[in-house]
This record gives structure tokens, C-alpha cells and sequence, in this order.
């Protein structure tokens, strides 16, 4: 049975080799590849799930990849596998288009749980509530899965639309970070708030006048974010 399509782009031969033995055991669908480049032809040929993607690759490298591969393909879910381990780090990845980081040295354990959490949140059933939402100039519409600030629509990733759903939703009460991130990115979620700025300055950059002095995406110190009525 396939748990579900993975493509592995990393120049390392032993590591990659690895890795698809071990995801296929696991009864993944695996392809592989060693460059961004090569990569982003595999993505024309076959639909994916999830890409585990380096970033120290040769060519292009991956974090141009990463772009690439976020704009062409947005639903897809992409796991980027670094040595790079600083915040500064994490967050040009996840403000590249990776949904989630991992670190290596990696304990494969920990690796296929971020994988299976990326696939249950691709294929869980719909539960969006169908209600459009309009909060001053921001409508948001589940069913259309469209979000139009003044009337002009404003493209969303998969992650941004569901967090700021959420967000709507429960317009004019703070959720915490931890509430945030295990109901985006999942239960093995919770501390990684890094992933939270970005995707909110993300959100910030493309429904507020002025990002630097929001509007609706308000900041709770210490508590997590807030969407405010106006």
C-alpha cells in the first residue's frame, strides 16, 4: 500500500540512498535525484506529497529551489534537511516556502514523523467551515478558497489560508502559539515559533497597508497572535 508520493533531492549518494531504502520500507512511493535542477524536472513528471529537500546542493542550490518549487507546485509539502541550524537560517527557509526544517545530523524516527504529519495534513477530510468571513477588508472564502483584500485577491499557500482561517475564525481572541502550530502544521508541533513569524509576516505583508504597523494580524507578547475586529 503507498503511504504516499516523496521525492529526495540531496548530493549526498549515501544519505539519499539511505533515505529511499528506509521511506520505501516504510511503503512510501520514493523517487531521488541530486540536484535542484533534476528535481524540479521529477516534479513535472509525477505528482508529490512531500519533497525532503537540501539546501547545500550544487547548481542552483536549495533554497532557489525551494522557491521554485513553492511557486509552481504551492501544495505541496516541503521538508527542508540542513546542517544549517541558526534561527536566522530556519527562517529564510520557511520564508523560501518550506513548510518545516529539520537539522541534520537526523534521527530517522523524528524525520518520518515530521513526513507523516505533512501527509496526514494533506490528506485529512475538508473541515474548513463553508461560512465566507469578512472582516473589514479582508473576505475570506473557504468553499472558493480565495482571500480578496478590497476587493483585489490575494494569493495564499495551503499554511497561510489555514492560518489565517484560524485566525479569522476566532477574530478578536489571542490562540496561543502552541493552539497555532499544532492545528497548522500538527500534533508534533508546538514549539516552533519561528514558524509562526514568518507565516504571520508573511500574512502581514499581504493583507495590511502597512506591515510594520498592522492592522488586524496583532501581536500578543509572551501569548501568540490575535486577529482584531475592526
Amino acid at each position: 500500500m503507498n503511504a504516499g508520493t516523496i521525492l529526495v533531492v540531496e548530493d549526498d549518494a549515501a544519505l539519499r540512498h539511505s533515505l529511499t531504502e528506509t521511506l520505501r520500507a516504510l511503503h512510501f512511493k520514493v523517487t531521488d535525484c541530486a540536484r535542484g535542477e533534476t528535481a524540479l524536472l521529477e516534479m513535472r513528471q509525477q505528482p508529490l506529497d512531500v519533497v525532503l529537500l537540501d539546501l547545500n546542493m550544487p547548481g542552483i542550490g536549495g533554497m532557489a529551489t525551494c522557491v521554485k518549487m513553492r511557486e509552481a507546485y504551492p501544495r505541496v509539502a516541503i521538508i527542508v534537511l540542513t546542517v544549517r541550524d541558526r534561527d536566522d537560517d530556519k527562517v529564510a527557509a520557511l520564508d523560501a516556502g518550506a513548510d518545516d526544517y529539520v537539522t541534520k545530523p537526523f534521527r530517522l524516527p523524528e524525520l518520518t514523523a515530521r513526513i507523516r504529519a505533512a501527509m496526514r495534513r494533506i490528506h485529512q477530510p475538508e473541515t474548513l467551515q463553508d461560512q465566507r468571513i469578512t472582516l473589514g477588508s479582508v473576505v475570506l472564502d473557504p468553499v472558493a478558497y480565495r482571500v480578496t483584500v478590497e476587493d483585489k485577491e490575494v494569493h495564499m499557500t495551503p499554511k497561510e489560508f489555514e492560518l489565517l482561517h484560524l485566525l479569522m475564525t476566532h477574530a478578536g481572541s489571542p490562540l496561543t502559539h502552541h493552539r497555532l502550530l499544532t492545528a497548522v502544521w500538527g500534533e508534533e508541533y508546538g514549539n516552533e515559533r519561528e514558524y509562526l513569524r514568518v507565516y504571520i509576516g508573511q500574512l502581514r505583508r499581504k493583507i495590511e497597508k502597512d506591515p510594520a504597523a498592522p492592522r488586524y494580524l496583532r501581536t500578543e507578547n509572551y501569548v501568540g497572535y490575535r486577529f482584531e475586529v475592526v
